[in-house]
């Protein structure tokens, strides 16, 4: 199983580790490009503080992260699972889980980035900011700049098993699965049942409940139809829709009643 997540708009602090090694960073094939955005945003952030501000979208209370970003090459870094936070984040409580989650957590979850385009919970990279929707002056739309390397390199990191996409739109822009891929894809809402709405908070909170369940509770469904299964048996109320054609995703709706 492999889990596509959303980052994090905040995250925790670099720390005094180790600086990054891009090298050593999961999904080799994306190295290139992850360096074409590296370059570009630290030349930003290093120049005009306000031009960086506008590009990247920060309020003047946000000031401080263009100065983080221009030094991303020498701060220290740590487990991207450690420096993604925010309510996904919390509900999933990576450092929280025994020993055998932690290492599936390692094995099946891939964060989505503006940045390195996707990376591993293992992973060790700094605190930046930089959305998938940024638009940098050299490299035009980070969404577009992904979509070719993204193409090449995760269908082999699909592997031949069940892709549960739990991403916000701005990230699935940057890969979407397609053909026989895309058939063992399934993509999740969690919607609040007796409005039928999507509310942001519980929206994350309750997809990172779900993972942790699917996580501490070793299930390893193999397709959308197994995944439903397993959801229900962990207690969810789902209700499914497989695709009318081939080559299409499965359309998974969570119920939650109660807004936490």
């Amino acid at each position: 199983m492999l889990v596509l997540l959303p980052p994090s708009e905040g995250k925790a602090s670099s720390g005094r580790g180790a600086p990054l090694k891009p090298e050593a960073l999961s999904l080799p094939g994306l190295t290139s490009a992850r360096e074409a955005v590296l370059t570009e945003l630290v030349e930003l952030c290093t120049g005009d503080e306000d031009k960086a501000r506008e590009v990247l979208g920060l309020s003047e209370g946000l000031r401080g992260e263009v100065a983080k970003n221009a030094g991303l090459r020498t701060a220290g870094a740590r487990p991207a699972g450690e420096i993604y936070t925010g309510v996904l984040y919390d509900a999933l409580g990576l450092a929280s889980l025994d020993a055998a989650a932690k290492r599936r957590a390692a094995r099946s979850l891939l964060v989505f980035s503006g940045l390195w385009g996707a990376v591993r919970v293992t992973d060790r990279i700094p605190s930046y900011r930089c959305s998938m929707g940024v638009r940098l002056p050299g490299l035009g739309a980070l969404g577009a700049h992904w979509r070719t390397p993204m193409a090449s390199v995760l269908p082999e990191v699909a592997g031949d098993g069940l892709v549960l996409d739990l991403r916000s739109a701005a990230y699935a822009a940057a890969w979407k699965p397609k053909g026989e891929v895309a058939g063992r894809t399934a993509s999740v809402r969690v919607l609040h049942a007796p409005t039928r709405k999507v509310v942001s908070h519980f929206n994350k909170a309750t997809k990172g409940r779900m993972v942790r369940s699917l996580l501490t509770a070793g299930a390893a469904p193999k397709g959308p139809a197994e995944l439903v299964e397993a959801l229900r048996d962990l207690g969810y109320i789902v209700e499914a829709e497989a695709p009318a054609k081939a080559g299409r995703a499965w359309s998974l709706d969570v119920l939650v009643t109660e807004v936490h």
